[in-house]
């Protein structure tokens, strides 16, 4: 059976350079940086004290505001993008097959926010203090499951769970179910808010951050010689992936098509990467083969980018191993 063509219809996001990806994208056309000293609370015992956070996040715009209450704050931004992205790629459920229709979207960490306030009211006040909404909150999957309910979507509904690759693997699985033919639409990518106190200290004392607490917006630059770290962030993006014809049929603006996925790991460490990057080449080596393109036709590589001394070393010698000599042309930056 023929391979299905999947293409991109709608673009949703909710960042620090932006709350819509047209001010997302007029940010980074403007090289303006997202980061800035910790508001949300006080980081002043943190090694690192900058992060990249969400601001003027309205979610009343996006939900009910009891539904608000029900939700962890990776969950609002997931819903938040989506609704945006829909609104942007013009699809009206109402006329569409629902079942056809589903959900994938990828978080590392879940709601972290919510288990930190209730094991404080456990210890301050006992079980009987712990919300009911605890669960809800916390689980992963209740991102894609209420960006779901919101249009009541019955197709494939899962949530990816693989650290920082979380949200491109989530496209990656949502793009094979269109290409299979499981469904016709999917909503996708990927949503995080664990710039907490646990959850900044978890990578304080991996010594993965950034210390450039005193010039927040020269900090995180990958592959720079005097990169030393990374920045913690928030935010979500949706994208909507639409089967090409059923797309065109219905005059949907389509942004890019998607030709090719693949997804490896090095077997090496739990956290460090190999360092001849065997595992990273190797993913973008089949990505190219399932799209059936050469590395020649690549002209631009979006990299995990960690700015880690160890990670963007690795991802370099991976690059060179993927590509060869077109290496040396293909342009590379991190998002």
């Amino acid at each position: 059976m023929d391979k299905r063509r999947v293409v991109i219809t709608g673009l949703g996001a909710i960042t620090s350079l932006g709350l819509d990806v047209p001010t997302l994208w007029d940010n980074i056309l403007a090289g303006r940086s997202g980061v800035s000293p910790i508001e949300s609370f006080d980081a002043s015992q943190h090694t690192s004290r900058i992060a990249s956070e969400v601001k003027n996040f309205e979610p009343t715009r996006f939900m009910e505001r009891r539904d608000v209450k029900r939700m962890d704050r990776f969950t609002q931004f997931a819903l938040a993008a989506a609704v945006l992205a829909v609104d942007d790629s013009g699809i009206n459920f109402n006329r569409e097959d629902r079942s056809r229709a589903g959900v994938i979207i990828g978080t590392g960490i879940g709601g972290l926010s919510e288990i930190e306030e209730q094991h404080s009211r456990l210890l301050s006040g006992g079980p009987r203090r712990v919300s009911p909404f605890l669960i809800p909150k916390l689980m992963g999957n209740a991102a894609p499951g209420v960006v779901s309910i919101r249009w009541g979507l019955r197709g494939p509904n899962t949530c990816v769970v693989t650290a920082c690759s979380s949200g491109t693997h989530a496209i990656g699985d949502a793009f094979r179910c269109i290409q299979s033919g499981s469904a016709d639409v999917m909503l996708t990518r990927g949503t995080e808010a664990a710039t907490t106190l646990l959850g900044l200290a978890g990578f304080c004392s991996m010594s993965a951050l950034s210390t450039r607490n005193d010039d927040p917006t020269g900090a995180s630059r990958p592959f720079d010689k005097t990169r030393d770290g990374f920045v913690m962030g928030e935010g979500a993006g949706v994208v909507v992936l639409e089967e090409r014809e059923r797309a065109r049929s219905r005059g949907a603006g389509i942004y890019a098509e998607l030709v090719g996925y693949a997804s490896a790991g090095d077997g090496y460490h739990i956290t460090a990467p190999e360092p001849d990057g065997i595992g990273a080449a190797q993913a973008m080596t089949f990505a190219m083969r399932d799209a059936g393109v050469t590395p020649e036709q690549v002209d631009y590589v979006n990299a995990h980018g960690t700015s880690t001394p160890l990670n963007d070393a690795m991802e370099s010698k991976a690059i060179r191993s993927a590509f060869g000599a077109q290496a040396d042309k293909v342009a590379v930056s991190s998002t």
